[in-house]
């Protein structure tokens, strides 16, 4: 009886902290998300409409991760392999490190300084993850070449309709 009772405390842990897609796949971002400010690794503020446009014309995977999130973590060499295996891609790194100095750690530990990252020095709860409903990480999201939401939602970089969108995306 031990047992199970403890069996069914832990799928219902399980099960209430797990990701849960959200009832609606988006398809393009609201004017507060893309006014939503992030820092670059300088520390300057940046909205996420600036960051589209530097990609305008480019499919974009944004990959949100943290260097305190095992389950990135656990994703990373997948993660670059996806990024190796797609050249014609832009890959850009939202943090969620929860202060300056983590995200500066988790840079330069896990060797992101070369790629595209910002940070969310807003935390976790703001109008950008509020509106894609950002329930956990990692989380994929990829843009297509006029900055539309071509697959809202992905938690690992091995889920197949990440690299069947980014291939109808090239054609």
């Amino acid at each position: 009886m031990k047992q199970l009772l403890t069996f069914l405390m832990l799928s219902i842990f399980t099960l209430g902290c797990s990701q849960k897609t959200p009832d609606v796949l988006k398809t393009e971002f609201s004017k507060e998300a893309l006014n939503q400010k992030l820092q670059n690794e300088e520390g300057k503020d940046v909205t996420v409409q600036e960051i589209l446009n530097q990609h305008k014309g480019k499919v974009v995977v944004i990959d949100f991760w943290a260097g305190w999130c095992r389950d990135c973590l656990k994703a990373f060499p997948k993660a670059i392999e996806l990024e190796k295996n797609n050249p014609n891609v832009d890959f850009v790194f939202f943090s969620l490190d929860r202060s300056k100095e983590g995200f500066d750690r988790s840079l330069e530990k896990f060797s992101m300084k070369e790629k595209e990252n910002y940070w969310f020095s807003t935390g976790w709860k703001n109008d950008f993850n509020n509106y894609i409903e950002l329930n956990w990480i990692p989380r994929y999201m990829i843009i297509d070449q006029k900055s539309k939401i071509a697959k809202y939602y992905a938690i690992t970089p091995e889920d197949p309709e990440i690299q069947t969108t980014i291939d109808q995306l090239l054609k």
